[in-house]
């Protein structure tokens, strides 16, 4: 019986001028939106605050992002499994830091499926969304402006572009899941432009699980990443 899973992206608020660097160092970063889809239904669920007149605030209130929070918790509660890309360690510290729920969002981070941290469990490196998409050959993201000028279309009130931009997100890592699961295997694009491919014997491993996976090979890495980059907030 196919795991019911439910995929979540958020997208952040703050404007940074120039180079980027690490996103979380300039928190608080604030929530814009975020988007949850079931592998149950057809289209995605798309959150974001709310003005007095119903249209889409500046950025979510910590009594808006609670009430997502209680819809994960439930959702786990009911037998689902949360899925992200990456979401242990951005999508949940941030929420956790925005919501003020932060023992539901570290169980919640422990409990899901990030599929980026499995992968990296097993590789020793992480490797991205669109690269996994593209070995994989599901659709990838919906828009490279959005992917980098989110915050800043948002405040400019292309609310529809971003929302729609955040959905395509939950569509690529939940296709992404599925297809790995049929197959048994992760395949993506490496940066020099080869496929190259992973077992996943056992399918999708929830963060807890994935922590329990032997370390790999990282002797030829110069500064290899340690697995506490992604989890030193729980």
């Amino acid at each position: 019986m196919s795991r019911h899973y439910i995929a979540f992206d958020i997208e952040t608020a703050k404007i940074i001028e120039g180079p980027l660097g690490d996103l979380k160092s300039h928190r608080p970063l604030g929530i814009t939106c975020a988007a949850t889809l079931s592998s149950n239904d057809s289209e995605p669920r798309t959150w974001h605050g709310k003005k007095e007149d119903g249209t889409p605030a500046g950025q979510m209130s910590p009594e808006e992002l609670s009430e997502l929070v209680r819809f994960l918790v439930e959702a786990t509660s009911s037998g689902a499994t949360i899925l992200t890309w990456n979401g242990l360690s951005f999508d949940f510290d941030i929420l956790a830091e925005e919501s003020g729920m932060a023992d539901e969002c570290k169980q919640l981070a422990r409990d899901h499926v990030d599929m980026m941290f499995h992968v990296f469990c097993q590789l020793g490196y992480p490797i991205g969304l669109s690269k996994a998409a593209e070995g994989m050959g599901v659709p990838g993201k919906s828009s490279s402006e959005a992917q980098k000028l989110a915050p800043d279309m948002w405040a400019d009130g292309k609310y529809d572009e971003i929302l729609e931009y955040v959905a395509q997100d939950v569509r690529v890592t939940l296709s992404i899941a599925q297809a790995c699961e049929e197959r048994g295997e992760i395949c993506w694009i490496t940066r020099k432009g080869y496929p190259s491919c992973k077992p996943l014997a056992d399918g999708w491993l929830t963060v807890t699980g994935a922590l329990e996976l032997p370390e790999p090979d990282t002797s030829w890495m110069d500064s290899p990443m340690l697995r506490t980059r992604f989890t030193d907030w729980l």
